[in-house]
């Protein structure tokens, strides 16, 4: 199939063309008509496979031109960088058709987004929290929103976005077109579906756990984390094999790390990415090397989805991640577009429990290769490798259960029941409040009359 076949109109075809795309991958094939028919959609599909082409194609189709203020669809993803990446894709889907496209996120002013919403957009791309607070401050209205697209909401559920999704579901249009894109089913994606859908027409390409054909995966069995940075500097070394090298690491603190050291042996040649880098450093990262300014890029599983950087020739998982749904959307950052990729997983013992429901899942084994012999060994060990000491028969720590040399039982006198409510009342009929504030004298009035 070729993108003739599909229904597509002349600027479209256009801007195909320039792009330089001949055939549309599985998933574009299978939703385009889906999609245009104005069906809810589910579309399960590996990461990696053209998933916003394949929702925006038939969108761009038969969206017509207008002058109105308000958008008429809604794209909600779960980064900032994803917000970037999918305006981008758009416009150069655009390149022949007068629409304007806005994408908004937060971390930036959001004044300077207010006034482009108020200019009138006919696309918007969003996260879920900034997208709620433009549509509370009453700059962003929703009401002509005809098609909704939800992509890569099973990470969404995972960052915890479902009560902002629940919110913005409440204020958008009952009348509307659902589409939602995911690389993986989880029970929380498909409670979201029986919740918001309406007969939906699923679409699965391929199962989470598919292993990509055009990637070829080894392992290493590493013992610890400077082992693992000798391995990586090895490899490196070959900079013509591995020319474009995104390395993903388990948490932000390790990443830091890695680029620490990656600075020592390859000073300027890479960048990091994490939730704790600003907006402008995340994004002036990602450019730089996907222009080729950086050869490696350090990342979290969290930047792991969307990311869509062209010939990246190796994704070296530095970490082992604990889900082997991760290390499947971290290899499919490489072998993008039907192209040829590497993936390569480091391993320490303890992480291969982890290794192996990897495995599991992909219903195969990873090939395992011996460590170089010119690669040293190392005995240190950083914070979290090294043995934590528990002291178990430690003589001056009592359990818990013991008591203290300190300890003695109350006197009498302070064992007393604490006497609330009735006691109170009584003490309260005694002693009676006056009437009036600053009457002092009621109380000895009262009793003479007595």
């Amino acid at each position: 199939m070729t993108f003739q076949d599909l229904n597509l109109n002349t600027p479209l075809y256009n801007a195909i063309e320039d792009l330089g795309f001949e055939s549309p991958t599985p998933i574009q094939a299978e939703a385009f008509n889906v999609v245009a028919s104005g069906k809810d959609v589910v579309g399960i599909a590996q990461t990696g496979t053209g998933k916003t082409f394949a929702y925006m194609l038939p969108i761009l189709r038969h969206l017509k031109y207008s002058r109105q203020d308000n958008p008429r669809v809604l794209v909600l993803v779960p980064t900032r960088e994803l917000v970037v990446q999918v305006v981008e894709e758009i416009e150069k889907m655009s390149k022949y058709i007068n629409n304007r496209v806005l994408g908004v996120y937060g971390g930036t002013n959001i004044n300077t987004q207010k006034q482009a919403v108020a200019q009138g957009q006919d696309i918007i791309v969003a996260t879920p929290g900034r997208l709620y607070d433009l549509a509370v401050s009453r700059v962003l209205q929703l009401k002509s929103i005809q098609r909704l697209v939800i992509d890569e909401v099973d990470v969404m559920l995972d960052l915890g976005f479902r009560h902002q999704l629940m919110n913005i579901f409440d204020i958008l249009p009952p009348r509307r077109q659902n589409i939602m894109f995911s690389a993986t089913m989880t029970q929380d994606v498909d409670e979201l579906i029986t919740d918001f859908f309406i007969n939906p027409t699923k679409i699965s390409i391929a199962v989470s756990g598919t292993p990509l054909e055009n990637i070829k995966q080894q392992r290493y069995d590493v013992p610890n984390f400077y082992t693992k940075v000798n391995l990586l500097e090895h490899l490196l070394q070959d900079k013509d094999e591995f020319s474009r090298v995104l390395i993903f690491v388990a948490y932000k603190k390790m990443a830091d790390r890695l680029f620490d050291q990656l600075e020592e042996l390859f000073p300027g040649d890479s960048c990091v990415i994490h939730s704790n880098k600003t907006q402008n450093y995340r994004l002036r990262s990602i450019e730089q090397f996907s222009e080729g300014e950086h050869r490696l890029l350090v990342a979290t599983d969290v930047m792991a989805r969307g990311l869509d950087i062209d010939d990246v020739s190796h994704v070296i998982n530095f970490d082992t991640p604990d889900y082997p749904e991760n290390y499947m959307h971290r290899i499919g950052r490489t072998g993008r577009a039907e192209k040829e990729g590497n993936a390569l997983l480091f391993s320490t013992e303890k992480e291969q429990e982890a290794r192996e429901r990897i495995e599991a899942l992909m219903d195969m084994k990873i090939e395992t290769i011996d460590i170089p012999e010119d690669v040293e060994i190392s005995t240190e060990l950083i914070e979290e490798e090294r043995p934590q000491i528990r002291e178990h028969n430690n003589p001056i720590k009592r359990r818990s259960d013991e008591v203290g040399p300190a300890f003695h039982e109350k006197k009498e006198k302070n064992k007393k029941e604490n006497l609330g409510g009735s006691y109170r009342r009584e003490i309260a009929k005694k002693y009676k409040k006056p009437k009036t504030r600053g009457d002092k004298n009621y109380n000895r009035r009262n009793k003479k009359r007595k």
